[in-house]
């Protein structure tokens, strides 16, 4: 059984059934079945459908949004976007797809040789609860709009927003078996992707399970894409406009009560305004209000799950007592359910649990730098390389910064962040691949190459 939890009061909302083994397999052939026609369509009617389910996303954007805040915390307000969101990428890949798979013609001795991409078959992909939709979304839209058939295994948390997306692609008239929920328990996923009609992997999850799914699909000669943790830093020098950078670092920090792999997790500030920097943060940290994620007036809702909160705890524990200063938040409240609360770490040094582990929660950690080299090397002082931002107006810096940051994107004077038309993922244990944009539709297709004589 999948039990989904409301975290913010900690009540059992529904217990939904779990396939078992021979059912899953019944599920993956349903996909395998459907690839054959799915495959031969226009390009044109994949666009028509995928269109058709944006406008089902829209219609059901207020019921998506309280499941997401029911199940996993995510306050309304936030709930409402990450709908609209998932709807453009399903948009863009419809008006884009045929642009990026093109055939492209390349020079040879042949009279014409070319590349063609195709679909690989069914693609399963393994999704987390932070972002029940977007997160589905960025790996449905680019592969089905490909002419892959998708197979969705949804975290248990999330069982009723799995359903949900379900529903939509049924109710936007698209053929039966070309999107499958697969409501498994964890203990099933090896068997998923060691099952023959699957073709290829995507996975959005901690370093940790990544790890372990690319060692499964590697042992089956399967492709795969990996997003996983990362420790980004966002580093503020002394000439940057410190009250922007104020605004969007604490903004980037706490979205989704900062449960997001891209949230800005290391503040490194120059010295000479690191005392001021710490003023603004604290102040905008602070008048940030908790609450009910059903309330349309709550910006920041409860950690999902009471182990990633105990978590947390832990590694803000351990950081205080390394010698951190905390200087907002850091004890956990009384009451029913697993909210955490704004926690403001300073004088956090590379030794500390909250600089050397991936926090996920509304926990930001700032740590000063003498220099433009330190906030460098320190910056890349981690085993992740998902995102980076730099706030200055140097242009030499700025240029550094580009080249040398270890990082599958940096946002010079703004906020890392997804967006359909953008290839996005990481490096070192951050993950390989990428989704999204030209690059991630090309993922998940055999790019075949024609010698013509």
């Amino acid at each position: 059984m999948l039990q989904s939890r409301n975290p913010y009061s900690a009540e059992l909302i529904e217990a939904h059934q779990s396939l078992n083994e021979k059912d899953m397999s019944d599920a993956i052939e349903k996909a395998r079945t459907a690839f054959a026609d799915w495959s031969r369509e226009p390009l044109s009617k994949r666009a028509e459908c995928l269109q058709s389910v944006a406008r089902e996303l829209r219609e059901a954007k207020d019921k998506l949004a309280r499941l997401m805040a029911l199940e996993m915390g995510k306050p309304v307000r936030e709930g409402g976007p990450e709908v609209e969101k998932s709807a453009w990428c399903a948009e863009y890949f419809a008006e884009h797809a045929e642009a990026f798979l093109a055939d492209e013609v390349l020079a040879s001795d042949a009279a014409r040789s070319y590349v063609t991409y195709e679909p690989l078959g069914t693609v399963l992909g393994i999704l987390p609860w932070n972002a029940p939709l977007w997160l589905a979304f960025r790996f449905l839209a680019p592969a089905l709009m490909a002419g892959n058939t998708c197979v969705m295994k949804h975290d248990p948390n999330v069982p009723a927003c799995a359903q949900a997306i379900a529903d939509v692609f049924r109710k936007a008239g698209l053929p039966e078996g070309v999107m499958i929920n697969l409501p498994i328990e964890t203990s099933l996923v090896e068997q998923a992707i060691r099952h023959p009609a699957i073709a290829a992997v995507s996975f959005t999850g901690s370093a940790a399970a990544g790890a372990k799914v690319a060692a499964v699909a590697g042992s089956e000669i399967k492709p795969a894409v990996l997003e996983l943790g990362g420790s980004d830093p966002c580093i503020i020098m002394a000439d940057a406009d410190l009250d922007k950078a104020a605004d969007v670092a604490t903004l980037s920090r706490i979205i989704n009560a900062g449960q997001s792999c891209i949230a800005a997790k290391r503040i490194l500030v120059e010295a000479t305004v690191y005392e001021r920097m710490l003023d603004k943060l604290h102040e905008r940290l602070a008048r940030l209000q908790m609450g009910d994620p059903l309330d349309a007036d709550t910006q920041i809702g409860p950690i999902a799950r009471e182990d990633l909160r105990d978590v947390l705890h832990r590694q803000v524990k351990s950081t205080i007592e390394s010698g951190a200063r905390c200087l907002l938040g850091g004890e956990l409240p009384e009451g029913d359910g697993y909210a955490y609360p704004v926690t403001l770490l300073a004088d956090v040094t590379p030794d500390m649990c909250a600089f050397r582990e991936e926090t996920f929660g509304p926990v930001m950690a700032v740590t000063s730098v003498a220099d433009f080299e330190e906030a460098l090397s320190l910056a890349n002082d981690t085993e992740y390389g998902l995102g980076a931002a730099i706030w200055t107006e140097d242009q030499g810096r700025i240029d550094r910064a580009v080249r040398e940051l270890v990082a599958g994107q940096v946002a010079v004077n703004g906020i890392v962040k997804t967006d359909p038309r953008l290839p996005s993922g990481g490096v070192r244990r951050s993950g390989y691949g990428r989704e999204l944009g030209p690059h991630g539709i090309r993922e998940f297709v055999n790019a075949k190459q024609v010698w013509i004589r």
